[in-house]
């Protein structure tokens, strides 16, 4: 039997183990997974080389999944800390993780995350070209880029991340409509600087067949980069974005006739007023495909608490389409971020999906609320703490200021609402 894609498989009406597994996350009927995975809707994340890999949906009807960047650079090489953050991710239940090293032996590391890792892998293979190469970017050729794209397939990498809608076009825009802070995408502005230096188009656009031969023989995602996304307010919703949106959009068309996954990937920094809009021109322009956003972020003045301020942005952006959701932490904009940095951006990251989702009335979400409002009701707080999003702070702060009454807390005491009421009634 030759191997199908996920998406292959569902165009036949071939129900993979991978969508079993999804099947067994999510509140979906069979027939309607097949229908949005065959359509483009949904995309599973699964590269047949991944062995470890619990395989989980993004898109149309799902629960908002969370990612969790990584890796390791020049300035901040620790592998083994890398590896603790990777295995704390799973532990946090985070949804995906991606290795954005820039430094040292990556293949290495990368094939040890894609041994350990049960959850999705994503990379961005521009950065890696960079490292593996040595040269200057200028001199990089286009067979290096696609060599170190098939590498990381090879390797079992479950997504990748791709610039390919930076191409002239988009560069004419951005050259036309200055921006506060031009690019702020590592990936965006490496292939800017090739194409400028070189004077020629994006080799991923112009070769996208190419790099859709690839992922197709691996069954990689492709996740569309936004090279262009906004790196600040003023910059949000402006012509480049859009022009570069365009785009991708049209390559979403063609990679799924050619059977290979799409994810699109989105803003960035946009105020909050434009959230929606940005969010309903993704779906519109590209076909309805999953939507992976970086927050976005909704202020530009908060270094140090930028996980709430995506936090914010993800929960609007979640409610109004956003599939997918990229952590921040306390140290973005600052420095690389450590375990502690790591927890924090990913508990803000998973209470903005989990809003969303009761937003979106996915089917199931509300559920686990009500039960907490349910232990409360009780004052059982051995049920309240077990239910917790963060268990081990809920439990930390319940202990650290004991009440003289147990059965209450000490911001109210004796005149805890919740116990007079029930005892009121609850008859």
């Amino acid at each position: 039997m030759s191997f199908d894609t996920q998406i292959a498989a569902a165009k036949k009406g071939h129900i993979t183990k991978q969508m079993k597994e999804v099947m067994s996350d999510e509140k979906i009927s069979e027939e309607t997974l097949l229908q949005y995975v065959a359509e483009g809707k949904i995309a599973i994340p699964a590269n047949k080389n991944h062995i470890s890999l619990k395989a989980k949906g993004v898109g149309k009807g799902l629960s908002t999944k969370i990612n969790v960047n990584l890796g390791v650079s020049e300035d901040s090489f620790d592998l083994e800390q890398e590896m603790d953050k990777v295995r704390a991710s799973v532990s946090m239940k985070a949804d995906a993780v991606m290795d954005l090293s820039t430094f040292g032996n990556t293949q290495a590391f990368r094939k040890k995350i894609v041994k350990e890792c049960p959850v999705m892998i994503g990379t961005v293979p521009v950065y890696d070209a960079v490292a593996k190469y040595g040269k200057e970017v200028k001199s990089i050729t286009v067979d290096d880029f696609f060599d170190i794209v098939k590498i990381h397939a090879e390797d079992g990498i479950d997504f990748l991340t791709i610039h390919a809608g930076l191409n002239l076009n988009a560069l004419e825009r951005l050259e036309k409509n200055k921006r506060l802070t031009h690019v702020v995408s590592r990936g965006g502005s490496i292939l800017l600087e090739w194409m400028i230096k070189n004077g020629k188009e994006n080799p991923f656009y112009e070769h996208f067949d190419r790099l859709l031969e690839i992922c197709r023989n691996y069954d990689v995602t492709l996740s569309l980069g936004d090279g262009l996304r906004p790196g600040c307010l003023k910059d949000a919703t402006d012509a480049p974005q859009i022009q570069e949106l365009i785009t991708l959009g049209e390559l979403t068309k063609v990679a799924r006739a050619g059977n290979v996954q799409i994810i699109i990937e989105g803003p960035g920094h946009v105020p909050l007023n434009e959230i929606a809009t940005n969010m309903q021109i993704e779906k519109k322009l590209c076909h309805d495909a999953p939507f992976y956003v970086l927050g976005p972020l909704v202020t530009d003045v908060a270094p140090g608490y930028d996980h709430i301020t995506a936090a914010i942005g993800g929960a609007i952006a979640a409610a109004a389409g956003a599939d997918f959701l990229c952590y921040v932490t306390p140290a973005e904009h600052l420095r690389l971020p450590d375990l502690d940095d790591m927890k924090e951006g990913i508990i803000a990251s998973r209470i903005a999906a989990h809003a969303a989702d009761i937003a979106k009335d996915i089917p199931g979400a509300i559920d686990w609320d009500n039960r907490m409002s349910e232990a409360r009701k009780n004052l059982d707080w051995k049920k309240m703490v077990e239910l917790s999003i963060d268990p081990e702070k809920a439990c930390r702060y319940r202990e650290s200021s004991k009440p003289i009454d147990g059965e209450v807390c000490t911001m109210c005491g004796d005149l805890c609402a919740v116990k007079r009421s029930k005892a009121l009634l609850d008859k």
